[in-house]
């Protein structure tokens, strides 16, 4: 009996930490606040964390504002269209200046997180999506 409710509490522990972890194959972003930039409230400053597991990405796109990105595990390669590809590694952080078409892909097989500070124009998207 004693080795069931064990085997239970086990499996039970393993679901919930399988919950709360992000998918796998899907990049998410969490966005830990947003606000009016003091002393000038028609842009926003935002603070996000990104989870890439391996072999995600995001697609190239463009910000209304300016953004600072820090990887903090693992790897992204980072490309500005029309350009070489960057690896960042754990500690690398690079500055994506307004209009400037980028995407991040973890092209590892570990996964990757990095943060974001984006000061960026209010009452727009905050990305637009490149389709060529």
């Amino acid at each position: 009996m004693n080795k069931l409710i064990v085997l239970v509490v086990i499996a039970a522990s393993a679901l919930v930490a399988t919950a709360a972890w992000p998918q796998q194959g899907a990049f998410q972003a969490t966005r830990y606040f947003e606000s009016p930039l003091e002393k000038d409230p028609t842009r926003m400053v935002r603070l996000q964390s990104e989870f890439m597991p391996p072999g995600s990405g995001n697609a190239f796109h463009r910000h209304p504002g300016d953004q600072w990105s820090a990887v903090q595990e693992g790897e992204v390669t980072f490309t500005i269209k029309g350009q070489p590809p960057r690896v960042l590694k754990a500690g690398d952080s690079i500055y994506v200046p307004r209009g400037t078409i980028h995407r991040n892909q973890n092209l590892t097989d570990k996964p990757a997180r990095a943060i974001n500070l984006n000061i960026m124009d209010k009452d727009q998207p905050q990305t637009e999506q490149i389709t060529n």
